[in-house]
């Protein structure tokens, strides 16, 4: 892919977190791997850092990606952020971003479709947790009576050497 006057020239840094850090350097691979086969983008470079346990949390391991691409369009480059979500980037070239009101338009189209989809995600999860917590709820209280129900039983049986 050569240079155009759309395409950019980024730099990704992408995270992951778990365990056993050889499964975390499998991941960034598969991960660089699959945006080196996304359309419009070539890998120039990149470097993958050893996993280094967390210190907060023992038994996990952090590692990180370096990537550099050159990426095909500014749309392209919003994909690419929604799907792999890096943790920081950062655009090397070219310095200023010439866009056409269309192309913006079709941007901030994307970023409101993903939205969309993350917020109608988000409002099921809630109702499923609410759900999920109402059956808790109910089993904890049917328990509960039940429990009363065996304590108060043989509270009212009268004991063996009573007769």
């Amino acid at each position: 892919m050569n240079l155009t006057e759309n395409s950019l020239r980024v730099v990704m840094i992408i995270e992951v977190l778990g365990k056993p850090p050889e499964h975390l350097k499998e991941t960034l691979e598969t991960m660089a791997s699959n945006i080196g086969k996304e359309k419009g983008v070539e890998i120039k470079e990149k470097k993958i850092n050893e996993p280094v346990e967390m210190e907060k949390q023992k038994g996990f391991y952090t590692s990180f990606m370096e990537i550099e691409l050159e990426i095909e369009n500014i749309m392209q480059l919003s994909k690419l952020l929604f799907k792999y979500m890096p943790a920081h980037l950062e655009i090397l070239s070219p310095e200023n971003l010439k866009m056409s009101n269309n192309s913006i338009g079709e941007l901030f189209n994307e970023l409101a479709r993903r939205l969309h989809g993350y917020d109608e995600i988000a409002r099921v999860i809630q109702m499923e947790k609410n759900i999920l917590e109402n059956k808790l709820k109910g089993l904890l209280e049917n328990k509960e009576s039940k429990i009363d129900k065996t304590s108060e039983s043989k509270e009212s049986e009268p004991k063996e050497d009573e007769h």
